[in-house]
């Protein structure tokens, strides 16, 4: 039995959003074909995942200069606690679906706190003294579903593709921390291209049928 995270970073439903929609299709395709499977939803609007500031910085600081959790001040103990917590989740689990839209060419806030929390010097990634890593994240791996309104995926020739860094830097991120399966599911162009939305919908709903099948 694997353990996936389906992690979310859309404020709307799927019946209102088109990343939501499409991440939908890929959950129920993917229990019906690992029943046996355990699905955790992190939905990062309504996570309390706290932002990296003083506190948390403060704290990272301490526990590598090795003092003890119990003496970080409790706003220190509270908050890196919590990132604590998510970096376990997310290190015991063996895949992950994530969810996110473009905004002005990027993702929401929240999708980049928890990529900040994740990227734990020390935890999930490890400077050796041969040079090398140690990474939390080797021979896991995980599929990115991205909506954009306009022809924004890489490789796509869109007029904007290359200003893309979403899923560009999503993908930097976990393939820092070890993990090299990494697949990207795009629908996009319904705003640039309305005439055709509900073509390119339907489209990225057949592609995520077919990676679910076999993620």
């Amino acid at each position: 039995m694997a353990t996936v995270l389906y992690i979310t970073a859309h404020p709307r439903d799927d019946e209102r959003s088109y990343s939501m929609t499409v991440g939908k299709e890929f959950l129920q395709v993917y229990r019906s074909t690992n029943p046996q499977d355990e699905i955790v939803h992190l939905d990062l609007f309504k996570m309390d995942l706290p932002q990296h500031d003083g506190d948390i910085l403060d704290a990272r600081d301490k526990l590598r200069q090795g003092v003890s959790f119990d003496q970080l001040t409790p706003a220190e103990q509270s908050k890196f606690g919590r990132i604590l917590q998510v970096i376990e989740q997310v290190v015991a689990a063996d895949k992950y679906i994530l969810v996110s839209p473009i905004w002005n060419f990027s993702y929401p806030s929240v999708m980049k706190n928890f990529l900040d929390a994740i990227v734990l010097p020390g935890m999930t990634v490890k400077y050796n003294s041969d040079g090398t890593r140690t990474v939390a994240l080797s021979g896991k791996k995980a599929v990115h579903i991205q909506a954009s309104g306009s022809i924004l995926s890489p490789g796509s020739g869109g007029a904007y593709a290359d200003d893309e860094m979403g899923h560009r830097h999503i993908k930097a991120i976990l393939n820092f921390l070890g993990l090299t399966d990494f697949q990207g599911i795009f629908v996009e162009g319904m705003q640039e291209f309305a005439d055709r939305a509900e073509e390119f919908k339907e489209k990225a709903l057949r592609e995520a049928r077919q990676v679910a099948e076999n993620f």
